[in-house]
């Protein structure tokens, strides 16, 4: 008997493509941001040694420490970003505080925002979010 493979139908196609665009743009805006850290806030400094972090809640995306020596857990969601990417982010500082760095906070970085995110954070004063967007410039090529 040969071996049985399932067919992919064009939905689930679709959606593989689109999980793996989400990955790209994901790893795309964590390596701009990596790259200039300051334009997401004054002060931050890369410490995770350039590559995500590992926890026992998961893998943060980058984690910092501000001028005032706060670490900063940043979560880069690609689109609009679900209240699941506040509880990721809850859990990601959750679990940096158990190691004994007393002074966290988190920003939750998305193109937008579902809008329990939006009230659930002004209830958590360590949260932030910050939007992304992207700016395109075209530039002439082999003209002197």
């Amino acid at each position: 008997m040969g071996t049985y493979r399932e067919i992919p139908s064009p939905a689930t196609d679709e959606l593989i493509d689109a999980e793996e665009t989400t990955f790209g743009l994901e790893r795309d805006l964590q390596i701009a941001l990596r790259s200039n850290i300051q334009q997401l806030e004054e002060g931050l400094v890369v410490i995770d040694g350039g590559k995500e972090f590992v926890t026992e809640a998961g893998r943060i995306d980058i984690l910092a420490k501000d001028a005032a020596g706060t670490i900063v857990v940043i979560e880069l969601k690609a689109g609009k970003a679900s209240p699941q990417a506040l509880t990721q982010l809850l859990a990601y500082i959750g679990v940096i505080g158990e190691r004994g760095d007393e002074n966290v906070r988190g920003i939750l970085v998305a193109a937008d925002f579902h809008p329990r995110i939006v009230f659930a954070v002004k209830a958590i004063p360590s949260v932030q979010l910050r939007r992304y967007r992207f700016r395109f410039t075209f530039e002439p090529v082999g003209e002197s």
